[in-house]
């Protein structure tokens, strides 16, 4: 399968299977799942809950191993490193947004989007950190803590935190599944925009249909396979 991948294809899955342990046997997750993304393609993975869409992103992320098959992210094949290796290939290359927001409560909005920046090593984090609140429509919060932000808010910090490092590859799981319509209008207009400005493959699963048809390509995953 990857000989079909075109070189410079950040993201690519053959015949990735994960099989859990169970009290009733094991559990198939994902059977045997080809899926790759090209470099700033915008793809959605939609499908019924339980059908593996999390799960593909937490191998495709490396964050968790398969059982069986290959995982190529950013050109290197996962299994060949380590927990340390993997985080050192996404730190700065690849963010995550999930539908919980995983923003650091005792850190500011600032210093919330100046941390990953930080550990990169880059410099001018905070000051990059405000650009960035500013264009997610928050300069005037950048010193409040999560608990003093509105859910919306909070995503939207927990979205320019995670392309302030202006990665290559950019995955978002369910991003506004807990926004009320308003505020989820608003991320996803902003995850569209930015990740296209930025220059970044997006990987967004979602349940929504009309958010999947903004995608460039839509993936549908049904009993641990994406559908033909």
């Amino acid at each position: 399968m990857f000989d079909a991948i075109q070189p410079g294809a950040p993201l690519a899955l053959d015949g990735v299977w994960l099989t859990l342990p169970s009290a009733a046997g094991p559990v198939e997750i994902l059977r045997g799942l080809d899926f790759s993304v090209e470099a700033g393609e915008r793809v959605a993975v939609v499908g019924p809950s339980g059908s593996g869409k999390s799960t593909l992103i937490a191998i495709a992320a490396g964050l968790e191993r398969p059982s069986k098959g290959k995982v190529r992210l950013l050109g290197q094949e996962l299994s060949r490193l380590d927990e340390d290796g993997r985080a050192r290939l996404r730190r700065g290359r690849v963010s995550l947004v999930f539908q919980a927001f995983h923003l650091l409560p005792n850190m500011t909005a600032e210093e919330n989007v100046a941390a990953p920046l930080e550990i990169a090593g880059a410099k001018g984090a905070s000051r990059t950190a405000r650009e960035w609140l500013d264009r997610v429509g928050l300069a005037g919060r950048r010193t409040h803590y999560p608990h003093q932000l509105s859910g919306g808010e909070q995503q939207r910090v927990a979205l320019a935190r995670a392309l302030a490092t202006r990665p290559a590859l950019l995955f978002a799981d369910e991003p506004t599944g807990n926004l009320d319509h308003a505020n989820g209008r608003l991320v996803a207009d902003l995850i569209f925009e930015l990740a296209t400005e930025t220059g970044a493959a997006l990987v967004l699963v979602t349940h929504d249909e009309a958010l999947a048809a903004r995608a460039d390509r839509v993936a549908r995953m049904a009993a641990g396979r994406v559908e033909p």
